[in-house]
């Protein structure tokens, strides 16, 4: 995961540079599809821990060349990020404390201003050597065992309290209290005023709430500052394919195995047609390459629309498991021999591009557009099914291997 997760990197940093890696990363259906596409469960919440902890090792190794690094991470991790944030301003001359607090008010905002049941248990702050920055956090509800992420980005933010996140993801738990939203700046001025009335005033007043909100059987918690309408969500939705809830917020359903219905399968249908069906003349120097078949080329698509995909091309992140699998075996176990050869040759396309030599990159970049036309005009749905029983046929072949195999 570290090495074809930094050659992900790199190959975005070559094309479309620093600011476009941190918009990436802070959108949840590219995280989630990046996650995928590098072998882990396309919907779990290690995802978030495994794919940071293997780009902070890549990344960080190679800090100066690429102008990023990666601070925080999970539990104590998290808690040293200002200490590594310092570090970097004592290295870069950038302004750390500026940083520090942007990094304190994110975990703030999603601990305590947004109280939808989930505690911070993870931090990540990415910081180029421009000055911008992303962060992707996550928290935990320790009774339902389940997580949510909340993403962030230096880019086009205008205000810390009011419609922050780049994108949030999680399933759906039914209302909460979201002093973040547009239409909460009532409520938020509330608050200031209330924080500046005599202590004793404010517990009488909150006693009395309370009291009402029992006898009415509301929560006291909603309704302590008036009508809550425009600060919750959507009550729970039916379990169905994610859901896009306003902007690039991912609504996950409660499945976590593969299923037809979590993937676009004519967008599939263009992945498979393009690795098994057509030899394009474009592709002949990326085709020479020794070891190269259909099934590595399949990986390589996903790979390189991972790199070149827009981003309405990532509300299916459940399909980029077809490029390496699932380390759970869903929707099968991840191929590593076909995970070593997409490591090769991407590897190899960036160092060549980087000498001069942008033949294969290009082969790389054309096989996303190739599958994009493909898809257009020609491919047909994919056979879900098959294609999963097929992959299971040769998985002995491709070295199919599960996290506990």
């Amino acid at each position: 995961m570290m090495a074809l997760g930094t050659e992900i990197i790199e190959a975005l940093l070559i094309s479309y540079g620093k600011k476009e890696v941190l918009r990436r990363l802070s959108d949840p259906l590219w995280f989630q599809s990046l996650g995928a596409v590098l072998g882990m469960d396309w919907h779990s919440s290690g995802i978030t821990t495994s794919v940071m902890y293997a780009l902070k090792r890549g990344i960080n190794a190679r800090a100066r060349e690429f102008g990023l690094c990666v601070c925080g991470g999970r539990g104590i991790h998290s808690r040293r990020t200002p200490d590594e944030l310092r570090y970097l301003g004592d290295k870069t001359g950038l302004d750390a404390e500026a940083f520090v607090r942007a990094s304190k008010l994110c975990a703030k905002v999603d601990n305590t201003a947004v109280q939808d049941g989930f505690q911070l248990y993870q931090h990540n702050f990415i910081l180029s050597d421009e000055g911008d920055w992303a962060v992707v956090q996550q928290g935990m509800n320790v009774l339902e065992k389940s997580a949510r992420r909340y993403h962030w980005c230096s880019q086009g933010l205008s205000s810390f309290v009011e419609e922050p996140h780049s994108g949030v993801t999680g399933e759906n738990e039914g209302r909460i209290l979201n002093l973040t939203d547009s239409g909460a700046a009532a409520t938020r001025s509330s608050i200031l005023t209330l924080s500046q009335e005599e202590p004793q005033k404010i517990i009488r007043e909150i006693k009395d709430i309370a009291r009402l909100g029992a006898a009415d059987d509301v929560p006291a918690q909603l309704e302590l500052f008036g009508d809550t309408g425009n600060c919750g969500v959507p009550a729970r939705q039916p379990e169905a394919q994610i859901a896009i809830d306003g902007g690039r917020n991912c609504v996950m359903p409660a499945h976590h195995d593969v299923r037809a219905e979590d993937v676009d399968l004519k967008r599939l249908g263009g992945v498979l047609a393009t690795a098994y069906e057509s030899a394009p003349q474009d592709f002949e120097g990326l085709l020479l390459t020794p070891g190269l078949g259909p099934r590595t080329l399949q990986s390589l698509t996903l790979v390189s629309e991972v790199i070149h995909g827009t981003p309405s091309r990532f509300s299916d992140p459940a399909r980029f498991s077809f490029a390496h699998g699932g380390k759970d075996g869903a929707p099968f176990p991840v191929p590593l021999r076909i995970y070593d050869e997409s490591i090769r040759i991407l590897g190899d396309s960036i160092e060549k591009s980087k000498l001069g030599y942008k033949e294969k990159s290009d082969c790389l970049r054309r096989l996303h557009s190739t599958a994009l036309e493909i898809e257009r005009n020609c491919a047909p749905e994919a056979d879900f099914e098959g294609s999963i029983a097929h992959e299971l046929r040769h998985s002995r072949e491709w070295g199919g291997r599960t996290a506990g195999s």
